[in-house]
């Protein structure tokens, strides 16, 4: 229309960008998701690396975390033997005292295997025979010589696959060898752990970071060495109440084997989760073969009982202060190490997380 103006448009200046077409504008929310993603792969690239790295050195790695473990152990003990004793001295004295401690429980539960393999016999065929009996009756209805087959299987796939057995048994020793050197790597690291280790992270400090590094680094040990000593010290309570708790109903029951039993309780325990029903499922085995279904029903009672026990009381009021890792982030890990590393990962994984999770909290930030 006449008398009406068009608006101008300003004059576009050489090398100034065109406006953003409304396809072209990044949403905030997928430019931050993107930002953390590529930190994410790169995080992901960097704990991969470690972990083939440590698997290419695993023996080293594993006797360098029984070194630390050790040390968590005997470090309270070797202070106090420290006021009394020369420092070198209480470092002796803990080590050969506890190397002593071990092995004279290997050889009680020894001696006790020894005293009751005359009786465990008689008793393991009778009560074979008591599960072939009970195996006949509904609801399983095998027939009567079913186990009796069974067994003629075992020793036929035994004496067809011998030379394949005498190999794994060959390869069996050679990871025993691995284990005992593996051991005396992790003694003669913890105790240089126990007598010096705060000179060996201070040597670390000094000689290898810059000196805008050294707090945090500082702050980063101190988080991650109070959660490790605190996750092994209250991992040790907990099995060894499950294992006293264990040993006492095994001994009321009158279930064979009940000290060797124990300790498997003992170790197993060190496995969250998954090692404690573990070892009394072994444990119901043997109830089952040497006292009789009802015995291995109290075993399984005695199951569920010390399981509710270990989740809802023992390490919520011993790992509480130490660890604070919810339930499901447990399982994970512990699921997650036994993919990666078998029975070593299992065992490693929540110690792992939790020393994580202790530094990046250490290293946060702290608000004004």
């Amino acid at each position: 229309m006449r008398g009406t103006t068009r608006p101008t448009r300003a004059p576009r200046l050489p090398g100034r960008p065109r406006d953003p077409s409304p396809g072209a504008v990044v949403v905030p929310a997928l430019r931050i998701a993107a930002a953390y993603a590529w930190r994410l792969i790169v995080l992901g690239i960097v704990v991969y690396g470690v972990f083939m790295v440590l698997g290419r050195f695993q023996l080293i790695a594993v006797a360098l975390f029984l070194g630390l473990v050790i040390t968590s152990v005997l470090r309270p003990v070797t202070d106090v033997l420290g006021r009394l004793l020369p420092r070198p001295l209480a470092v002796a004295v803990s080590l050969v005292g506890s190397i002593c401690l071990f092995f004279g429980l290997l050889a009680l539960v020894g001696n006790a295997v020894a005293q009751e393999s005359a009786t465990l016999a008689d008793e393991f065929r009778g009560g074979i025979h008591r599960i072939e009996v009970w195996l006949q009756r509904p609801p399983f209805r095998l027939g009567p010589g079913a186990l009796s087959h069974l067994q003629q299987q075992i020793v036929g796939y035994i004496q067809a696959h011998r030379s394949n057995l005498a190999s794994q048994a060959l390869s069996g020793f050679g990871t025993l060898v691995e284990l005992v050197t593996g051991g005396a790597l992790a003694l003669f690291a913890s105790v240089f752990f126990i007598n010096s280790g705060e000179r060996l992270w201070a040597w670390t400090s000094r000689e290898l970071l810059p000196a805008g590094a050294r707090g945090a680094w500082e702050r980063a040990g101190h988080a991650a060495w109070r959660t490790f000593a605190g996750y092994t010290r209250g991992i040790i309570i907990v099995a060894a109440t499950n294992a006293v708790l264990v040993g006492i109903a095994l001994v009321v029951l009158r279930v064979p084997l009940a000290l060797p039993l124990t300790l498997l309780e003992f170790f197993a325990a060190f496995v969250p989760l998954v090692g404690s029903p573990a070892a009394l499922g072994v444990a119901t085995v043997v109830a089952l073969a040497g006292r009789g279904p009802l015995t291995a029903v109290g075993v399984l009672v005695l199951i569920v009982v010390i399981g509710q026990l270990e989740g809802h009381v023992l390490h919520p009021l011993v790992m509480s202060w130490a660890v604070r890792l919810h339930p499901l982030v447990v399982a994970v890990s512990v699921i997650a190490g036994s993919i990666v590393a078998g029975v070593i990962g299992a065992v490693v994984a929540v110690p792992f997380v939790s020393v994580v999770w202790a530094v990046l909290r250490a290293l946060r930030p702290t608000p004004p």
